[in-house]
C-alpha cells in the first residue's frame, strides 16, 4: 500500500490561548485532560478525506505543528522557531476570546512566518498598515482563525465580541470559527465547525496541489 501524502499546518498563537487543547480535540475527539506549556513544537496528526464523496476523494495525513512561545520572544528563540516554518501548506491562528491582545498578536505571528528575517516592531494594532495587510493577503496561504474559551465569554458580550473577531478575520483574509475546547460537541461530525474545518483542509490540500507558492525560496 502506498504511503499516504502528508500536508503540513502550523498552529500559531500566544502561550495559554488553547492551541494544544484545540489540537487534542481536533486529532483525538477528546478534550485535553491537563494543559501544559508547549516547549518548541508539538506534532499531532489526523486523517482527512479530501473532497469526500466525489470522484476526487483521497485520504491524506494532516500534520498539526503546534508552535510554542509568544510574539514577544527573544530574537534567538524566534530564529530557532523559524526552523518549523519550512514547507507549510496552511496556517491555523488560535486566540483566546477573553484576551483581546492574543487576537491582535495573530498579525505578528503571520508576519514572523511570512517574513522571518524581519525585525518585529513590538507594536501590533488591530487594523495594521495597508502594506502589511496587502502582503498577508497576497501570500495566498490558507488561513483559519480559531477563537477558544467561548464558555468563558458572558452571553451579554458575545455579539459585539464575535463581530469584532469576524472583522479581524476578514482583514486577514482568514476563515474563522469559535469554540470551547472542553466540549467535544463543537467539533462533532456534522456541526458547523466540522464543516468549516473540512472545507479549510480541502483548501489547504488544493493549495498544495496548485504548485503555487508566494513565500521567498529561503522559507521552503
Amino acid at each position: 500500500m502506498a504511503a499516504l501524502e502528508r500536508v503540513k499546518l502550523l498552529v500559531l498563537g500566544d502561550s495559554g490561548v488553547g492551541k494544544s487543547s484545540f489540537v487534542q480535540l481536533l486529532c483525538s475527539g477528546h478534550p485535553l485532560g491537563k494543559a501544559s506549556w508547549t516547549v518548541g513544537c508539538s506534532l499531532d496528526v489526523r486523517l482527512h478525506e479530501y473532497k469526500e464523496g466525489t470522484p476526487l476523494e483521497k485520504t491524506f495525513f494532516l500534520e498539526m505543528w503546534d508552535i510554542g512561545g509568544s510574539v514577544g520572544s527573544a530574537s534567538s528563540i524566534k530564529s530557532t522557531r523559524s526552523l518549523f516554518y519550512n514547507g507549510v501548506n496552511g496556517i491555523i491562528l488560535v486566540h483566546d476570546l477573553t484576551n483581546k491582545k492574543s487576537c491582535q498578536n495573530l498579525r505578528g505571528w503571520l508576519t514572523e512566518v511570512l517574513n522571518r528575517e524581519s525585525a518585529p516592531t513590538g507594536v501590533l494594532v488591530t487594523n495594521g498598515d495597508a502594506a502589511e495587510r496587502e502582503r498577508l493577503a497576497d501570500s495566498q496561504t490558507p488561513l483559519l482563525m480559531v477563537g477558544t474559551k467561548l464558555d468563558q465569554v458572558p452571553e451579554a458580550h458575545r455579539s459585539s465580541l464575535l463581530s469584532r473577531v469576524a472583522f479581524f478575520a476578514e482583514d486577514l483574509a482568514a476563515n474563522e470559527m469559535i469554540l470551547d475546547c472542553t466540549n467535544p460537541r463543537y467539533l462533532a461530525a456534522g456541526s458547523s465547525n466540522a464543516v468549516k474545518l473540512s472545507r479549510f483542509f480541502d483548501k489547504v490540500k488544493s493549495f498544495k496541489l496548485s504548485s503555487f507558492w508566494s513565500f521567498p525560496p529561503e522559507l521552503l
